[in-house]
């Protein structure tokens, strides 16, 4: 049964940290899907919730984002020759993780 009055006696287990994904994760629960967020709320895993949601969009991200690289000819050489094109096929291979990310994990 959970303590509904806390007298003070009992410590308070740090929060986990919440990165962009997690935040993400919060406000799309908070505005899209009231039940499951004062569901998590409730039960006061929301934080675990949001910091496993954003560990494993990081983790995705780390995975997807050097196929996407390579499929886009994004190589060291292109790199050294020509700077600028390599930051741009590389910002747009990370666009294209973030929207395949949001789709698979966050807005779920």
């Amino acid at each position: 049964m959970r303590i509904l009055i806390d007298n003070g006696n009992t410590p308070t287990a740090p929060r986990p940290y919440i990165g962009h994904y997690g935040r993400l994760r919060k406000a799309y629960l908070e505005q899209y899907r009231p039940d499951l967020y004062t569901a998590l709320v409730a039960s006061e895993k929301l934080h675990e919730h949001c910091a496993e949601i954003d560990e494993a969009a990081r983790s995705r991200l780390d995975l997807i984002v050097p196929g996407l690289a390579k499929s886009a000819r994004a190589t060291e050489a292109l790199k050294a020759a020509d700077p600028m094109k390599w930051v741009g096929l590389m910002n747009a291979c990370k666009a294209q993780a973030e929207e395949i990310i949001r789709y698979e994990l966050i807005y779920v």
